[in-house]
């Protein structure tokens, strides 16, 4: 069984209340254009007109040279962290995305990586899993590269 694990509840509180980002910076705060801005704890969309997050984050617990550094968003309030079942809101929204799998490490497992289709992706990162040197997988915009979730083992 799979799990998508959305952003620690208590990473994301710390970046609400105005923490530092990966870079060392204060989140920037805007309104919600509606087009799509997917807050990484609760995986829902940030609806038009409400009040955002967006940072400089780094999935990973220490800088290293695979350690990528990307914008996310995040809402500006506190929300319910996803809990799994269904697939998220925030993973529907794009036709395909870029699964990897990486080892307990934190450092990219060659071979792994792949652009698949949404309804293909737990498929693939169940064959990912495959692979005893992957400890999780993350997902990320195909076309930006933007971390979305991570996938771990259930």
């Amino acid at each position: 069984m799979l799990k998508i694990t959305a952003l620690p509840t208590n990473i994301t509180r710390t970046l609400q209340a105005g923490g530092p980002d990966a870079n060392g910076q204060p989140p920037e705060r805007c309104l919600s254009d509606g087009g799509g801005n997917p807050c990484r704890h609760c995986l829902r969309y940030i609806p038009k007109g409400a009040e955002m997050l967006i940072l400089a984050h780094r999935p990973f617990p220490a800088p290293q040279p695979y350690a990528e550094v990307g914008p996310i968003f995040l809402c500006a309030d506190e929300c319910p962290r996803y809990d799994g079942g269904e697939m998220p809101e925030a993973l529907q929204g794009s036709p395909d995305y870029l699964v990897k799998g990486y080892g307990a490490d934190d450092r990219i497992v060659y071979g792994t990586g792949a652009v698949v289709e949404q309804a293909q992706m737990l498929e693939q990162a169940g064959q990912i899993f495959t692979d005893p040197r992957v400890a999780y997988i993350h997902i990320r915009s195909a076309r930006n590269n933007c971390y979305k979730a991570r996938i771990d083992r259930g």
